[in-house]
C-alpha cells in the first residue's frame, strides 16, 4: 500500500477560471474543457447554470454555473464520477476549485472525494474529501500537486450520496502550472516501513515558509490523522515536518494525502510480523528430547525471516524456555521424561517489533526413561511365620522417570526340596508378602519397571519364622509289638514349619484281652529329641491295646496330634512252681500229680493239658524261649505210634475246671476232654508235663512244666502188648540201617573231597555270589554310563615309555628317585587303619589285609586258601607292585594276550556288597540319583580311616542334606569331578550360591572364586543357626574331565590332586568327593590320591586291591575298564615325574643347583629333567598326539593350528605354522572366526606377505626390538595388534610387553613360525609360568611344558628353550 502525505489548509473563497490549458468555469459544456463522465458509476453529474435559468429548488445555489449531483431520492452509496483531462506537461500544479453542499439543516446529503488517477492505474485513495454537514455556501480548496517522471494523472471528482435529500456541487476549477501561493508543496517524503504495532516516523520536506496558521497532519488511508510532531528548518524557503503514526495497524498502511495537495506518494509500508501457519512437526521422540521440524515456510505475515526461535513450556507446570534455531529442524534437549510439552515457533523479520506471535502449538510427550536406579534400602521390617513385611526408600518421579510404572516384589521360596517363584505388585514404600510357608528361605528383590526398562534391587535373603508343625503322617507310624514292649517309629511331619525340637508321645492302655489286668497305671508321656523318630515303650502289659498320641514341636509349640493304636502280643500263661518232680503216688501204670491253676498273662487261660512223653531228655524252663519246647500239637495216644511221636495228650481241661489245685492220676484209663488217659507201661520211663494254653487275637501261647517223672519198672512185666512189641522192633531196625547209610555217605564224601578240592571251593564261592546277586536289584543297567567302553589291544596299551625303546629302563630315573623304592620284604603296615598292627611279611600290600578283615572268619580262611591255591593272575588276590616295576607291569598288562587289564577289571565283583536298607526307605528313595546307588559312603584313605566320603552329585532334593552333612562331618574340602551338564544331561545340580543362600538352618556365602584352566576353586563361609562359629569350606571343581571316557592326559588331574592335598586342612573332617553317581570318577580320584601316598611312603602301589576295597564299601567304584587303565597311567606319570613345583622364594637357589654339572656323568639335574620331559610322549590309547600332528578334538578348522591352554584359560593361545601361499586366506579366516585380538610374529617375516586387503594400517611403535602394529579389520569393526620380534632372545621383554597390556587375558594367535612349535611353545610356556608366579607364587616349568607337549609334542624342543623358561621366571621375579 502507498501513503500520500496531505497538508490541510483553511478554506478559501475565490473565483478562478478553469480550462484544459486554462480554467473551466462550467459556463460552457463541460466536455469543451476536456471533462468526461464516469462510465461505471451509478449517477452522472449535471451541469447547471442558475444565472441563466434560476431553479425553483431552494437548495440550488443561484447565479452560478456548476456541476451538480442531486442526492434527493437516491440510495445511499450511489456514486457519480467526473474526470478532468490528463495533466502531464509540468511536475508541479496548483488546482483551485469551489464546492457546495446543500441539504436540510444539519443533514448530510453525501460526501465529495478528489482522486488523483496516475498512469491509468486504479484511482486508489482520495487525496481530499469532505463529508461535513450541509453549509449552503461555496468553499474554495487549493490543491498542491507534485508529480515525478514518468507520471501523468487525472483529477477525478466523486460524489457519493448518503440517501438524504440535498445536493453536491463544484465550480470554477482552476489549474495553475506553478506552486500554490497559500498551500505548501511537499517536495520529498520518504517512504517508511514499520512493523505492525510500532511507531512510523515520517520526514516530509515542504517547499514554503512555515506559518503558524498551517495545520499540517499526516492522514492515512483509513482516515486516521497524525498531527505534525515537530518541524525543522531546512533553508529560508523550505522546512521539514515530522509526523509519528503510533501503534500502527493494518488500517494505517497505504498512501496519505495532504489536504488540497497531491504530492509524490511515499508508502507507509506496514509489515505484519510473520506467524507460522502450521505447528511444528514431530520428527523423533526420546526420554529427554523432542526433535521437531519447524514448518516455517508457510507463514501469515511479512518476510523476510531473519530469526527463528522455538518456545516450549510444560502443559501442566510453570516450566518455560525459548531457544534460538538456525536450522529447519531442531532438537529440544534436557527435557523431563514422560512429560507433555507445548511447542511453538516464533519468526522474526527485520526492524523493531518484527517478532511475530507464536505459531500454532505442537503438543508432544517425551518417552519414559529407564528408572534412575533400583529401589534402595530394601530391608525386612517384620518377619512372621506366614508373612514378611518389606520396606524401601520411597520412589519419586526423579527415580521412576515415568508417571506410569510398576513396582513388584519378586521372591523365590525354597523349602522341602521345592522352589517356587512368585511376583506381586507393590505400592508405596512398604509391602507385606502373605501366604508364605513357615520356616521357608526367601530370596526377595524389588523390580521397578516402566515402558523403557527395569531396575532390580539386590536380593536379600530372609527366612520366615517358625510355626507349629503339621501332623505326623499317620501312614508313617509303624508299631513293632512284643509281649511287654512296643517299638514305635514315625517320620517327621511333611510340613515341619521349622526345626523339630522334640516329639511328645502320650500313651494309655485302653483295653486288654485279660479282664483281670488293672490298666489304670498303664499311661504316661515320653519326650524325644527332634532327631529321634522312634521309641521303645517298656513295661507294658501283654495282650493290651494302647493308644499313642504323637505331637511334633518346634520353637513355636506343638502341632496337631496324630493318634494310633497298637496291641501287645499275649504271653504264655505263667505256670505255677513245682519244687520237685515227685508224684504224690505212683504205680507201675499210674502217676498221681497235683494240677494247679496257671497265672494268665495278657489273655485268660483257655485250657489245661496233661502231656505224657516217653524217654524225653530233661529240659530247663525259660520264658518265651520255652514255648517251642512245649507241645502245641495235640497227639492222641492211638496216633502216637503212627506219627512216631514220643508224646501224647492224656487229658485236657477247661480253664474253669482247674480253678484251684487238684490231684490227677495219669494212666487211670479214662477220657478227659476227648483224650484217652491210657495206662502207663511199667517197663518205660515217662515224663509228665502240665501245660496251660492262652489264645486271643489269633495268637496261641503255651507254657508247660514237668510235674513228675516215672522210671521203668525193674521187674519183667507179665505181658507186653503185641502192637507195642512190633513198634519196638521196627525202631531198632531203622536205627541200624541209618547208621550204615551214614558211614557209606561219609566215605564217599571223603574220596570226593580229595580229588575235587578246588572245584568245591569255586562252586561254593560261585553259589555264594549268585545268591547275593539274586537278592539285589539290577544296577549296571541303571547306572550313569557316561564313559565309553574301549577295547584294549597290544598296540593301544603300549606305554608311552615303551614307544621310545625304554622297556629296559630301570627305576633310577631322576624323577623316580624322589620316591621310596623299598621292597616288600620290609615291614609294611598291613592295613589302612592305625589300630590294626599286624605285620605282613609276604609280597602283599596292606590293602589285601584291610579287605579281608571286614569279612567273617570263614570268609577270611576261605580267601587265604584261595590265595595259596590259585595262581597269581586270578583277579582275587594280587601282590603290591614296586614303583620300580610299575612301568614293566603296565606294559605287560597292555600287551598280554591271556590276562591283561580287561580280564583283571572284569574280576571285580559288580554289585552291592553292603546292605542299603536306608537308601530303600521311602523318605530316601527320591534322594538317590540312581535307584541302586546309595547317596554316600565312607571310604578310608592311606592309614586314615574314613578319610573320604564318596557321594553322588547333589540334587535339588538333597542340597539341604548335603550341606547338613558338611557341617555334621566338619568337612573343609569338597572335590567335584563332574560338570553340571554333560552331553545335554544334568549331572549335578548347582548346590552352591553365587552370593548367599540359606539351606534350611545353614547359611552358605561365596567368598572367592579362582578360575584356572582345568579347575575352579571356590571358597565358602558356612554358618549354622545356633552355632557360634563360621567355617571355611573349599570346593575344588575339576572341569577338565571330558563328557566321555577319561582325560586325554593325566597331567592336569595330577596337578589337581596335589592342589587338593596341599590345601586340605589336616585337622578337618573327611574330604567329600563326588561326581554324578559318586562311583566312577570319584573312585578314580580317591584311588590316585591313596596310591600317591602309598608310593611315597612304601615305594609300592596296590591299585587292584585298593579298587577292590573301595568297591566293597560302595558299588562300582572305578566304573569302567578305561578308568582303571587311566589310573595306572596316571600313577606311572606321577612316579616318573614327581612333584616339580618350586616356591617362588626358592627358585633362584633351586635353579642354581639344577645347573650343577656332575663331573662323572657330565650331566646336570636340569638336563635329566629335560630328557625325561622329552621322553614323555602322549599315549595313543587315549587318543593323544603323534609327533607334531595335531589332535582333532581341540584343533580349529584349519589343518595347521592347535588351541593351547594357559594357566587360567583353556583356550588362550592358537599356535600355527607359517601360512603357505595357498593357506593365507584360511589363516585370516581363523583370525576372524576365533575373534583373535593379537598376532605375534617370532621370526623375521614381512607382514605384507600375509596381510590381506581387509586390514587397514593404523599405527606402529618400536620398543626394544619389537615392532607393534595396529590394523583395523574393515568388515569386523575391530582392531588387531600385530607384533614382530626380530630376535628370539628378546622374547622375555616381549612377554612383559604383552602382559603390561593385558593381552594374556585375550585370545592370541602366535605365528607364523616355521613349524609352530619351538619358539611359539616357549612363548606359551613363559606365559603360563608368569601366570603361575602371579597367582600362585610358585613355578612349575616342567608341568607347563608337559601340558603344552601333551597337545603338540614339538613344543619347547630345545634345552636352551627349556632353560630360558626358568630364566624368564627369574627375570619376572627381579622385575618385582
Amino acid at each position: 500500500p502507498l501513503f500520500i502525505l496531505t497538508c490541510l489548509l483553511q478554506e478559501l473563497k475565490a473565483q478562478m477560471r478553469v480550462g484544459i490549458v486554462r480554467d473551466c468555469d462550467f459556463e460552457k459544456p463541460f466536455s469543451s474543457c476536456g471533462y468526461s463522465q464516469g462510465r461505471d458509476d451509478d449517477l452522472d453529474w449535471e451541469q447547471i447554470d442558475s444565472s441563466e435559468k434560476p431553479s425553483l429548488d431552494p437548495w440550488v445555489p443561484p447565479g452560478s454555473a456548476f456541476m451538480m449531483v442531486n442526492s434527493t431520492a437516491r440510495f445511499a452509496g450511489q456514486k457519480a464520477l467526473l474526470f478532468t483531462p490528463q495533466l502531464k506537461e509540468n511536475d508541479t500544479h496548483c488546482v483551485i476549485f469551489q464546492y457546495y453542499v446543500a441539504g436540510r439543516e444539519g443533514g448530510r446529503p453525501g460526501h465529495l472525494n478528489i482522486y488523483i488517477k496516475e498512469n491509468n492505474s486504479p484511482m486508489g485513495l482520495p487525496v481530499w474529501n469532505t463529508s461535513g454537514p450541509a453549509r449552503r455556501s461555496w468553499s474554495q480548496v487549493e490543491l498542491a500537486i507534485s508529480t515525478y517522471w514518468p507520471n501523468f494523472y487525472q483529477i477525478v471528482f466523486e460524489a457519493v450520496t448518503s440517501g438524504q435529500r440535498g445536493l453536491l456541487a463544484i465550480k470554477n476549477v482552476v489549474l495553475k502550472g506553478h506552486q500554490c501561493m497559500n498551500t505548501p508543496h511537499f517536495l520529498h517524503i520518504k517512504g517508511v516501513e514499520v512493523n505492525a504495532g510500532q511507531t512510523a516516523m515520517f520526514h516530509c520536506t515542504v517547499n514554503g515558509e512555515w506559518r503558524d496558521s498551517f495545520n499540517l497532519r499526516l492522514q492515512g488511508i483509513g482516515g486516521r490523522e497524525a498531527p505534525m510532531k515537530a518541524t525543522k528548518p531546512w533553508n529560508n524557503q523550505r522546512f521539514i515536518g515530522m509526523f509519528d503514526v503510533v501503534n500502527t495497524t493494518k488500517q494505517d498502511s497505504g498512501p496519505h494525502r495532504p489536504p488540497l495537495t497531491q504530492a509524490s506518494r511515499p508508502p507507509l509500508t506496514l509489515a505484519q510480523p510473520p506467524v507460522p501457519i502450521a505447528p511444528p512437526q514431530l520428527m523423533a521422540v526420546g526420554a529427554t528430547y523432542l526433535w521437531i521440524q519447524l514448518n516455517a515456510n508457510s507463514i501469515n505475515g511479512d518476510g523476510p525471516i531473519i530469526n527463528r526461535e522455538v518456545e516450549y513450556r510444560t502443559v501442566s507446570g510453570t516450566m518455560y524456555d525459548l531457544q534460538p534455531v538456525d536450522k529447519t529442524s531442531h532438537k529440544i534437549g534436557h527435557l523431563d521424561p514422560d512429560t507433555e510439552y507445548e511447542i511453538s515457533v516464533l519468526l522474526t523479520r527485520p526492524l523493531e517489533g518484527g517478532t511475530g506471535a507464536p505459531g500454532p502449538p505442537l503438543r508432544a510427550r517425551t518417552k519414559c526413561a529407564e528408572p534412575m536406579h533400583e529401589p534402595q534400602q530394601l530391608k525386612v521390617v517384620d518377619i512372621k511365620a506366614r508373612q514378611v513385611t518389606l520396606r524401601w526408600e520411597p520412589l519419586g518421579y526423579n527415580v521412576t522417570r515415568c508417571h506410569n510404572y510398576s513396582l513388584t516384589v519378586q521372591y523365590r521360596a525354597r523349602g522341602g526340596g521345592k522352589e517356587e517363584s512368585r511376583e506381586e505388585a507393590a505400592h508405596g514404600s512398604q509391602h507385606t508378602i502373605h501366604n508364605l510357608s513357615p520356616f521357608t528361605n526367601l530370596s526377595v528383590r524389588m523390580l521397578l519397571r516402566n515402558r523403557e526398562g527395569v531396575k532390580e534391587s539386590p536380593e536379600i535373603h530372609v527366612q520366615t519364622d517358625e510355626d507349629v508343625p503339621g501332623e505326623v503322617p499317620l501312614d508313617s507310624i509303624q508299631a513293632s509289638v512284643y509281649e511287654d514292649k512296643i517299638l514305635l517309629k514315625w517320620r517327621e511331619p511333611a510340613q515341619t514349619f521349622g526345626i523339630i525340637t522334640q516329639y511328645e508321645i502320650s500313651y494309655k492302655a485302653v483295653s486288654s484281652f485279660d479282664p483281670v489286668l488293672d490298666l489304670s497305671n498303664q499311661s504316661g508321656k515320653v519326650v524325644k529329641l527332634g532327631n529321634e523318630t522312634s521309641h521303645v515303650f517298656l513295661g507294658l502289659y501283654p495282650g493290651s491295646t494302647y493308644s499313642f498320641t504323637i505331637r511334633a514341636s518346634t520353637a513355636k509349640g506343638f502341632g496337631p496330634p496324630a493318634i494310633t493304636q497298637a496291641t501287645t502280643k499275649i504271653s504264655a500263661p505263667s505256670m505255677p512252681a513245682y519244687d520237685q518232680e515227685t508224684p504224690l503216688n505212683q504205680t507201675d501204670s499210674t502217676v498221681t500229680v497235683v494240677l494247679k491253676p496257671a497265672q494268665s498273662r495278657g489273655a485268660p487261660v483257655s485250657v489245661y493239658q496233661v502231656v505224657v512223653e516217653e524217654e524225653r531228655p530233661r529240659r530247663a524252663r525259660g520264658g518265651e524261649a520255652e514255648i517251642l519246647r512245649c507241645y502245641p500239637l495235640p497227639v492222641h495216644y492211638h496216633n502216637a505210634s503212627w506219627l512216631n511221636s514220643q508224646y501224647y495228650y492224656s487229658a485236657e481241661f477247661p480253664s474253669a475246671g482247674i480253678s484251684s489245685p487238684q490231684t490227677f492220676t495219669v494212666g487211670d484209663n479214662r477220657t478227659y476232654g476227648g483224650y484217652w488217659n491210657a495206662p502207663l507201661l511199667p517197663h518205660k520211663s515217662y515224663s509228665i508235663y502240665y501245660q496251660a494254653v492262652s489264645a486271643a487275637n489269633g495268637e496261641t501261647k503255651i507254657d508247660c512244666v514237668r510235674v513228675a517223672t516215672k522210671g521203668a519198672a525193674t521187674h519183667k512185666p507179665n505181658a507186653v502188648e503185641p502192637e507195642k512189641q512190633t513198634d519196638h522192633t521196627v525202631k531198632i531196625a531203622g536205627v541200624i540201617a541209618g547208621i550204615l547209610l551214614f558211614v557209606i555217605i561219609f566215605l564217599g564224601v571223603v574220596l570226593l573231597m580229595k580229588k575235587r578240592v578246588c572245584v568245591c571251593v569255586c562252586v561254593c564261592v560261585w553259589e555264594t555270589l549268585n545268591s547275593t546277586r539274586q537278592e539285589m536289584t539290577v544296577m549296571v543297567n541303571s547306572m550313569d554310563k557316561s564313559y565309553t567302553e574301549q577295547g584294549t589291544n597290544c598296540d593301544e596299551a603300549l606305554s608311552f615309555m615303551d614307544t621310545h625303546n625304554l622297556n629296559g629302563r630301570s627305576g633310577s630315573s631322576p624323577c623316580s628317585l624322589t620316591v621310596k623304592t623299598n621292597t616288600m620284604s620290609s615291614s609294611i603296615p598291613n592295613t589302612y587303619y592305625p589300630d590294626e598292627t599286624q605285620t605282613l611279611t609276604s609280597d602283599t600290600s596292606s590293602l589285601v589285609q584291610s579287605h579281608t578283615h571286614t569279612h567273617s572268619s570263614h570268609t577270611h580262611s576261605l580267601r587265604k586258601r584261595e590265595a595259596v591255591d590259585v595262581p597269581y593272575h586270578t583277579g582275587q588276590l594280587h601282590p603290591a607292585i614296586r614303583v620300580a616295576d610299575l612301568l614293566q607291569h603296565i606294559t605287560q598288562m597292555k600287551c598280554a594276550e591271556g590276562y591283561g587289564f580287561k580280564e583283571e577289571y572284569e574280576s571285580f565283583f559288580e554289585g552291592q556288597s553292603a546292605p542299603w536298607d536306608s537308601a530303600k526307605k521311602d523318605e530316601n528313595r527320591m534322594k538317590n540319583r540312581y535307584g541302586n546307588i546309595i547317596a554316600c559312603a565312607y571310604q578310608s584313605g592311606y592309614h586314615r580311616p574314613n578319610h573320604y566320603i564318596a557321594t553322588q552329585g547333589p540334587m535339588q532334593e538333597t542340597a539341604i542334606d548335603f550341606w547338613r552333612m558338611m557341617w555334621q562331618e566338619n568337612t573343609a574340602t569338597i572335590v567335584m569331578v563332574t560338570n553340571l551338564v554333560e552331553v545335554g544331561r544334568v549331572k549335578c545340580c548347582k548346590y552352591w550360591p553365587d552370593d548367599t543362600e540359606i539351606y534350611r538352618d545353614i547359611k552358605v556365602t561365596l567368598i572367592e572364586t579362582q578360575l584356572l584352566s582345568e579347575y575352579v576353586i571356590r571358597t565358602f563361609a558356612v554358618e549354622k543357626r545356633g552355632a557360634h562359629e563360621i567355617r571355611e569350606i573349599s570346593q575344588f571343581h575339576f572341569t577338565g574331565w571330558p563328557d566321555h571316557g577319561v582325560p586325554y592326559h593325566a597331567t592336569g588331574l595330577l596337578g589337581f590332586v596335589r592342589r587338593v592335598k596341599a590345601k586340605s586342612p589336616t585337622n578337618a573332617g573327611p574330604i567329600v568327593v563326588h561326581c554324578s553317581a559318586g562311583a566312577g570318577r570319584t573312585g578314580c580320584f580317591i584311588v590316585i590320591d591313596i596310591m600317591l601316598d602309598m608310593a611315597e611312603r612304601e615305594g609300592v602301589v596296590d591299585i587292584y586291591n585298593c579298587v577292590r576295597e573301595l568297591r566293597s564299601r560302595r558299588v562300582n567304584m572305578v566304573q569302567t575298564e578305561e578308568q582303571y587303565v587311566f589310573i595306572h597311567d596316571a600313577i606311572l606319570e606321577a612316579c616318573l615325574c614327581g612333584d616339580t613345583t618350586i616356591p617362588a622364594n626358592q627358585l633362584r637357589s633351586v635353579y642354581y643347583d639344577m645347573n650343577r654339572l656332575d663331573p662323572q656323568t657330565n650331566s646336570s639335574p636340569i638336563k635329566e629333567e629335560f630328557r625325561v620331559r622329552r621322553l614323555l610322549r602322549p599315549n595313543q590309547l587315549s587318543g593323544r598326539f603323534k609327533d607334531i600332528i595335531s589332535i582333532d578334538l581341540i584343533r580349529p578348522v584349519l589343518e595347521t593350528e592347535n588351541i593351547r591352554l594357559s594357566y587360567k584359560q583353556p583356550s588362550a593361545f592358537i599356535v600355527t605354522q607359517h601360512p603357505l601361499p595357498n593357506t593365507v586366506k584360511d589363516f585370516w579366516r581363523l583370525v576372524l572366526d576365533y575373534h583373535c585380538t593379537s598376532i605375534v610374529m617370532l621370526n623375521d617375516v614381512d607382514p605384507a606377505q600375509v596381510r590381506p586387503m581387509l586390514l587397514g594400517f593404523v599405527s606402529a611403535d618400536l620398543e626394544e626390538d619389537i615392532i607393534s602394529r595396529i590394523f583395523r579389520i574393515y568388515n569386523a569393526a575391530r582392531v588387531l595388534l600385530y607384533f614382530d620380534c626380530f630376535y628370539f632372545k628378546m622374547v622375555s621383554s616381549f612377554q612383559f610387553y604383552i602382559l603390561s597390556r593385558g593381552l594374556h587375558l585375550k585370545r592370541v594367535v602366535f605365528g607364523p613360525v616355521r613349524n609352530g612349535g619351538g619358539r611359539s611353545g616357549t612363548f606359551c610356556a613363559i606365559s603360563i609360568v608368569s601366570e603361575m608366579l602371579r597367582h600362585q607364587r610358585s613355578v612349575d616349568v616342567f608341568h607347563a611344558v608337559k601340558t603344552l607337549r601333551n597337545n603338540k609334542p614339538n613344543m619347547v624342543d630345545l634345552l636352551d628353550q627349556y632353560k630360558f623358561c626358568y630364566e624368564v621366571a627369574l627375570e619376572y621375579l627381579n622385575s618385582g
